[in-house]
């Protein structure tokens, strides 16, 4: 038997593990940087396993485990990420939330169920492996700086070679892979905007600095940031996302507090965007006599798939198709953001979607929704599909 089919079959046969693994996870989510009990889980599931187990990485509770084979070869990442959202599960599922207002609701869940067990058969497999698989347990992708920055700081990954890792999405049909090259997932900044003014009595407006009609005056002209600061043939967004400024009917309000984000696909983009909003503010100020302070914060880079590496993975799975998995299509940008880009930065690799989108469902709920689920059948091939791509990038 060969090595990949050893591979399949302990994947197999471990595959109610993993669905009990997935859904005690779910059942106990962690909000990012304080998932104590979720390493804790991890810590345990590799006791008494012939590994080195490095834990509290980064800064925070990142797992790393190393899988040496004793044979010279390739040193290769693995990853998955394990928090949680602040987000009340509104699901009917069995093993839904024990904690209110905490949700996995993006499948971080699943991406360690899989990878776990992933780890586990390829332990079993050590010796017949070349080179080193280091597992990444990676906590808080979700709220910036994010976990991988820290873990790239620590220094544990310098000797990585490559380093590979999945997304479940359930808008991706089950059976489908996505490969993207180069930018794939946007880069992303998130920005604090507080105009101060002076407040009043509606009825008596020249006696006041409106700070209202200033902000909306500058919610409107940050659409020019993307419609005449920045080159048409590059994707950048800027939204609004919040516009406080609580009061009533007869009041004229003296500060308001916008809350916003920019998402851009090429790194240049990311400092045209804010020296834009920045001018636009600072106009604000001569504009309307209100003071305008901005915290403006640089968060993920452009997510970029190694162009190699890509087209690697896209051969290994392209031999596999009609098998474990249906078909390896072409993907397309997308404007969320992944702190996996932390990695790709430094050392060479990819970052794929496995489709998961629910049996019998039309229109899922997307990631960071409160009804969002998944086809767990989506872990078995995100297990077999970066089981297969490992083996294989390690022979070369």
């Amino acid at each position: 038997m060969v090595l990949k089919e050893k591979l399949f079959k302990k994947l197999e046969e471990k595959e109610a593990c993993m669905l009990e693994i997935r859904r005690h996870l779910h059942a106990h989510p962690e909000l990012s940087f304080h998932e104590e009990h979720t390493a804790a889980f991890i810590q345990d599931f590799y006791k008494d396993k012939d590994v080195t187990v490095h834990t509290n990485v980064g800064g925070g509770h990142a797992v790393i485990v190393d899988i040496k084979s004793g044979n010279p070869g390739k040193v290769i990442g693995l990853r998955a990420d394990f928090d949680a959202l602040p987000i009340h599960e509104e699901t009917n599922l069995e093993f839904k939330s024990k904690t209110d207002g905490v949700m996995h609701a993006c499948g971080h869940d699943a991406h360690t169920a899989y990878l776990l067990i992933l780890a586990e058969s390829l332990i079993e497999l050590k010796d017949e492996l070349s080179g080193t698989v280091r597992i990444i347990h990676q906590h808080a992708e979700e709220v910036p700086p994010g976990g991988a920055k820290g873990i790239v700081a620590s220094g544990i990954l310098d000797d990585l070679d490559e380093v590979y890792g999945i997304h479940v999405f359930p808008f991706v049909e089950l059976g489908k892979i996505e490969l993207h090259e180069k930018a794939t997932y946007a880069g992303s900044s998130t920005f604090d905007i507080i105009i101060q003014g002076k407040g009043g009595h509606a009825a008596m407006p020249q006696n006041t600095k409106d700070a209202i009609v200033a902000a909306s005056y500058l919610v409107t002209q940050l659409q020019t940031v993307v419609s005449r600061c920045t080159d048409p043939k590059n994707s950048v967004v800027v939204t609004i996302g919040s516009f406080e400024a609580p009061g009533t009917h007869n009041v004229i309000q003296g500060k308001v507090v916008l809350k916003g984000t920019t998402r851009y696909l090429d790194e240049p983009s990311k400092d045209i965007a804010y020296e834009a909003i920045k001018n636009q503010v600072e106009g604000l100020e001569k504009s309307f006599g209100v003071k305008v302070d901005i915290d403006y914060r640089f968060n993920y880079p452009v997510l970029y798939n190694h162009v190699e590496q890509t087209r690697a993975v896209r051969d290994i799975l392209k031999l596999s198709e009609g098998s474990y998995f249906d078909k390896v299509i072409e993907g397309e940008p997308l404007s969320g953001s992944e702190d996996f880009a932390y990695y790709l930065m430094k050392t060479p690799g990819t970052f794929y979607i496995v489709g998961a989108r629910p049996e019998g469902i039309e229109e899922p709920y997307p990631n960071h929704h409160p009804k969002f689920e998944i086809h767990e059948d989506a872990m078995m091939i995100c297990a077999k599909s970066l089981g297969e791509i490992v083996l294989n990038r390690l022979a070369k």
